[in-house]
């Protein structure tokens, strides 16, 4: 997907350039600049503002500021360490050490970033007139795109100010947080009217395989409801996803992250970026707005610890960041998990073998492993800077994470058989021995989401809603009655005039 030559046709539409809550934007009027009054006419219109949301949505999970919404989900669990050096881009180094403040530059752009791609949803949603079947399907796409951006922030911030009409007056700009309650019947309601007007994955052509189809709403519908613990109802939509035929497992675990599986079998939604810009360090976006994944090149294996120079491994060094920890190693050596570990970690004594050195072994943050899942891969990317241009998309919901989900939803509905079902699929793609009956399902459902998603940002959301957060990542410096959601950005509490420092999440 091309999105910023596209999306340059929208840089005058001064609808789409709102950021977060704030009326801040408003000091400014742009001259010429076209509006959505009279813009968004045709469906051509309409579909590239459509790709202005999906643009906003690309640069909340990779921008040069640093403030990716993938890491920083990752960063509070037992999987990922920040790593690079303990003074580097400290915001993500508080967030994963649990030292995190208000002011913590990183929560507050991720916060911003994802209001942005709502203000850009709701204009579609409130200005284009559904009188073509193509506007219809795109005000739906829309609406699923908002739901998808609030179940984000619910899970990271609890309840939030819930927008679904763009402000017009500077009162518009404030509103209260609404609770948890409300956001997710928000999420509940658009995802449900767009899976009626959807289509399905594999009526896209492959030059729109990017954008959300029927089955990923539907997915993000159940997980909405899982999350809620209304186990029946999300079930229903995993079954429904699952009997679809539109998606199955990679045969290969190691296949799922590889260039050429993008948009494959296994893939519901993605964050795609491309290196068709081939920047250099003069011409790269550091403000945003970058169509490569830089992100990828953030969390390479660092050069001062991983001596590559002759390792025969197809991989280049990198920054530094999202190190694996040793407990996620030992859980893959402890299963006897070799397909999955392979894919996911190597330890120091695979990479000497393979001719690489580890030059500091008391290095910040290294435990023993290097991060295999998302690696800096020579072939991910093409000419320019190398470390400029990675094509390498985030996969952000795959089918094995909706078999998981369905396999827990199945069970806390009283359903073990079914549940059974699902996980064994999982199981079996890892060349495992099958979960019987007669085995724990939970114990199971938390070790396999462990294994199978690690570093994709599940983890700590997983033990936060299974009431396992303290247990886990104690020794961490998880506090319970606090780190089970992040604090909303101080700068937006004095931003807002309806919230005060009262209405800040517990312990900030």
């Amino acid at each position: 997907m091309k999105l910023l030559n596209r999306y340059k046709i929208l840089a005058g539409l001064s609808i789409l350039a709102l950021t977060s809550c704030s009326e801040s934007f408003l000091e400014v009027s742009p001259k010429g600049a076209l509006t959505s009054e009279t813009y968004l006419k045709t469906d051509d219109d309409v579909k590239t503002a459509l790709v202005g949301v999906y643009n906003s949505m690309q640069h909340n999970f990779s921008n040069g500021s640093w403030a990716s919404v993938f890491f920083i989900k990752n960063l509070p669990g037992d999987d990922c360490m920040a790593g690079s050096s303990e003074g580097d881009q400290t915001g993500y180094q508080n967030i994963d050490d649990f030292k995190i403040e208000t002011d913590n530059v990183k929560l507050e752009l991720l916060y911003q970033n994802s209001y942005r791609t709502i203000n850009r949803a709701n204009t579609i949603i409130e200005r284009v007139e559904a009188d073509t079947d193509v506007k219809e399907a795109i005000i739906a796409e829309a609406k699923a795109i908002r739901a998808y951006t609030y179940l984000e922030l619910v899970t990271m911030f609890g309840g939030v100010p819930l927008m679904t009409v763009n402000p017009e007056t500077e009162a518009d700009y404030h509103k209260p947080r609404a609770t948890a309650a409300e956001i997710y019947a928000q999420i509940e309601t658009d995802l449900t009217e767009a899976i009626a007007l959807l289509p399905l994955k594999s009526e896209y052509s492959a030059a729109d395989k990017y954008r959300f189809s029927k089955g990923t709403a539907q997915a993000f519908l159940g997980k909405a409801y899982l999350y809620q613990e209304k186990y029946s109802q999300a079930a229903a939509q995993f079954a429904t996803v699952i009997s679809s035929g539109e998606y199955d497992l990679e045969p290969d675990f190691a296949d799922v992250w590889s260039k050429q599986s993008e948009f494959g079998v296994e893939s519901l939604f993605e964050i795609s970026y491309t290196s068709q810009e081939l920047y250099d360090w003069g011409t790269f976006p550091w403000g945003g707005g970058n169509e490569s994944n830089i992100e990828v090149q953030l969390q390479g294996p660092r050069s001062d610890l991983f001596d590559l120079s002759n390792s025969t491994l197809p991989i280049i060094n990198g920054w530094g960041f999202n190190m694996p920890s040793a407990k996620i190693g030992e859980a893959f050596e402890a299963e006897n998990d070799v397909v999955r570990g392979a894919a996911t970690v190597m330890s120091a004594a695979d990479f000497e073998a393979s001719g690489g050195v580890i030059k500091d072994p008391n290095a910040h943050d290294y435990e023993g492993y290097m991060r295999m899942k998302y690696v800096t891969r020579a072939t991910e990317t093409d000419g320019g800077i190398l470390e400029l241009n990675y094509s390498t998309n985030w996969r952000i919901l795959r089918y094995a994470d909706v078999l998981l989900m369905a396999a827990e939803a199945y069970h806390f509905d009283g359903d073990d058989g079914k549940a059974l079902i699902e996980i064994n699929k999982v199981r079996d793609r890892a060349e495992l021995s099958d979960y019987t009956a007669s085995d724990d399902m939970f114990d199971a459902i938390v070790k396999e989401r462990q294994l199978e998603l690690a570093f994709e940002g599940s983890r700590f959301w997983d033990l936060v809603r299974w009431g396992l957060a303290a247990d886990e990542l104690g020794d961490l410096g998880f506090k319970t009655g606090k780190h089970e959601l992040f604090p909303i950005p101080q700068n937006e509490i004095i931003a807002n005039n309806e919230i005060s420092l009262d209405d800040q999440n517990p312990g900030y």
